[in-house]
C-alpha cells in the first residue's frame, strides 16, 4: 500500500463527499445532493435535491462534529431507504417477479396518516434500532464483557485497555462477517468507486473511468475513518474515568458519545487537509480498515459515481428526478421511462 497514492501530495481537497447505497450512490457537494442508482435496465436513475443552508451549529468545533454525525445517520438512512424504493418500484414496473402485497399493518398505517407519515415512521424507527444497536453490542457489550476480567485483576488500565482493544476487534468481526454477504460486497464496491471518482476529481483530471481506475479506493476522509477514530479516542477518554461500577461505567460510555464524536470529527477534518507523517500514522488504522469496506468496482459503478458527481458539480441546473446519462444530464423521467419500457414489451410481444 503506497500511502503517496492516498495522501495525494498535489490533491485539492474538497468537501465533496457521499456514501454507497442499494445499486448506487449518494454524493454530496457545497450545494447539491443527487442520489445515482444503477437499475437492471443499466439505465441511470439520479435524483437531486438542493441542499439547506447549514445551521451556525456547524461552525462550532467538535459540536458541528455531533450535528454532523446525527445529520449523517438520519440522511444516510433516508437515502439507503429511497435507493432500495427505487429498486422495488422498478421491480413492481417492469419486473417479471411479483411484488409481495402490503402487510395488514402498513396498510392500516398509509391508511390513517398517510403514505408519507409512515415513510417517516420507518426512518425514525431504522435510525433508533441503529443507534440501540450500535451502543448495545460496541458500547456496552464490550464492558460488560470485560467486567468479568475484573475478578482476576483490579488494574485499571489493563481493564480499560482490554475493553477498548475488545470493541474494537468486534467492530472489525463485525465488518468482515457483513463484507461476506452478496449485497454488502456490491455496496462495498460502489464505495470503492465514489472513492476513486472523488481522488480524480480532488486531483484535477477527467472524470472517465479509466482516469477514476487509476486511484486507490482508500481515502483518508472516509466515514471508516471517523469511525476508526471514534473507538481509539474512546478507549483513551474512558481510560480517564478509571474503573468504576458496572452501571456508572456504561452510564459514562453512553453520556460521553456525543463528546468523543465531536472529537473524532475534528480529527478526520484535520486528517484530510493533511499530509505529515504523524497524520498518517493516526490514520493508517481506518485506512486498512478501508480494505474491509471497499471493493474495488467495475466500469459501469464507476459510471454511477461519475454521474453522481457531475449531476453535483452542475450548481445551474434545475433539480431533477429521473433517468440521467454518465455525464449526469437528465434525460426523461421516470413516468416516461416506465411508458416507454411498457411501449418496449408490447412492442416484443
Amino acid at each position: 500500500m503506497d500511502l503517496s497514492k492516498i495522501f495525494i501530495k498535489d490533491a485539492s481537497p474538497t468537501k465533496m463527499g457521499g456514501q454507497a447505497v442499494m445499486e448506487g450512490i449518494m454524493m454530496k457537494g457545497a450545494q447539491k445532493q443527487a442520489v445515482a442508482v444503477r437499475l437492471p435496465s443499466d439505465d441511470i436513475y439520479i435524483k437531486t435535491t438542493e441542499l439547506p443552508k447549514r445551521s451556525r451549529w456547524f461552525k462550532i468545533p467538535v459540536i458541528r462534529g455531533v450535528v454532523v454525525f446525527l445529520d449523517s445517520l438520519i440522511q444516510g438512512t433516508k437515502t439507503l431507504m429511497a435507493s432500495a424504493d427505487v429498486l422495488e418500484k422498478y421491480e413492481e414496473k417492469c419486473g417479471d417477479m411479483s411484488v409481495a402485497e402490503k402487510s395488514r399493518t402498513e396498510t392500516w398505517l398509509e391508511n390513517h396518516f398517510g403514505e408519507r407519515a409512515v415513510w417517516n415512521i420507518l426512518i425514525a424507527f431504522s435510525v433508533i434500532l441503529a443507534l440501540v444497536f450500535s451502543i448495545g453490542v460496541f458500547v456496552i457489550g464490550p464492558t460488560a464483557v470485560v467486567n468479568l476480567l475484573g475478578r482476576i485483576t483490579d488494574n485499571e488500565i489493563v481493564l480499560n485497555l482490554a475493553e477498548g482493544l475488545f470493541r474494537i476487534a468486534i467492530f472489525i468481526l463485525y465488518v468482515a462477517l457483513i463484507a461476506r454477504m452478496k449485497d454488502i460486497r456490491t455496496t462495498f464496491e460502489y464505495h470503492g468507486a465514489e472513492h476513486k471518482c472523488i481522488h480524480c476529481y480532488e486531483n484535477g483530471l477527467e472524470l472517465t473511468p479509466e482516469n477514476c481506475q487509476g486511484f486507490y479506493t482508500l481515502h483518508p476522509r472516509c466515514g471508516t475513518s471517523f469511525l476508526v477514530f471514534v473507538l481509539v479516542i474512546s478507549l483513551i477518554c474512558f481510560s480517564f474515568l478509571g474503573w468504576p461500577g458496572l452501571a456508572v461505567r456504561i452510564a459514562s460510555r453512553v453520556l460521553l458519545i456525543p463528546l468523543i464524536a465531536g472529537i473524532s470529527y475534528e480529527v478526520l477534518r484535520w486528517a484530510g487537509k493533511t499530509d505529515n507523517w504523524f497524520v498518517k500514522i493516526i490514520s493508517l488504522p481506518g485506512i486498512c480498515l478501508q480494505k474491509l469496506t471497499t471493493r474495488e468496482p467495475d466500469t459501469r459503478q464507476l459510471e454511477v459515481a461519475i454521474a453522481s458527481i457531475k449531476a453535483v458539480m452542475d450548481i445551474e441546473a434545475q433539480c431533477y428526478e429521473g433517468i440521467a446519462d454518465t455525464d449526469g444530464r437528465f434525460l426523461m423521467t421516470m413516468e416516461e421511462f416506465y411508458e416507454k419500457a411498457g411501449a418496449e414489451d408490447e412492442s416484443d410481444s
